[in-house]
């Protein structure tokens, strides 16, 4: 996630979405996850950020892109949203708060912000939708953005599965943010992820002590040529 707010709609270059964001439909919930590090160029700004916002008690947004721009869309949509629940009377649908999410993203085509929202309500269950750059909205089983999503697309297309438990799919989650951290250099810090149920969200916190070394990751042995 870039926080310099440099970014140049007319530039020729491609929007920078430094991050790594994934989220993931169970049986009975969602899990979503991010990294925490932020970064200004080459420069890491900060290294405990939290790019998981919630909208609602039970619908959540992960952002990549541009700090300042999605953290501006999450503002407008939750107060939309607040507006909304108080004229009906009853909590937001997955599906409404993504819709508007979209809207923003593709009525205001100078914002970099590439979106997941993701949640849990009576009518759809378990939900999670795509909102990349531009203003696509696509509703899946499972998706990633951010730099970071390049070297995990194929992981999570051979690990997810239809009706897997909690606790697969939340480590398969904290996997794939591993695996990114690991190879993308705009992706680290800790590994936070959210669990949405009807029960409401839970939060958890995978600390990088906590982290498992990769193969690649192991220092070379005394002796070895490389």
């Amino acid at each position: 996630m870039d926080c310099s707010g440099e970014h140049n709609p007319s530039s020729t270059s491609p929007p920078h979405t430094g991050t790594t964001i994934v989220a993931v439909t169970y049986a009975g919930g969602v899990v979503i996850g991010a990294d925490s590090r932020v970064s200004t160029g080459n420069y890491i700004s900060n290294r405990a950020s939290d790019k998981i916002t919630p909208l609602t008690d039970r619908v959540y947004l992960l952002r990549s892109g541009s700090a300042s721009d999605t953290q501006a869309v999450s503002d407008y949509v939750r107060y939309f949203t607040e507006q909304h629940e108080s004229q009906l009377q009853r909590p937001a649908l997955v599906k409404t708060v993504a819709g508007m999410i979209r809207s923003m993203n593709y009525q205001y085509k100078h914002l970099v912000g590439a979106m997941i929202v993701a949640g849990w309500d009576a009518a759809g269950g378990p939900q999670v939708y795509g909102c990349p750059i531009g203003g696509t909205l696509s509703k899946e089983s499972w998706t990633t953005d951010g730099s970071g999503s390049t070297y995990i697309w194929g992981y999570l297309d051979e690990e997810f599965r239809e009706g897997m438990t909690r606790s697969e799919a939340e480590d398969l989650v904290a996997t794939a943010l591993e695996l990114a951290m690991a190879r993308d250099g705009s992706s680290g810090g800790m590994v936070r992820l959210v669990t949405i149920t009807e029960k409401g969200a839970e939060r958890r916190l995978i600390k990088p002590e906590e982290h498992p070394v990769l193969w690649d990751e192991l220092p070379t042995p005394l002796g070895v040529v490389v």
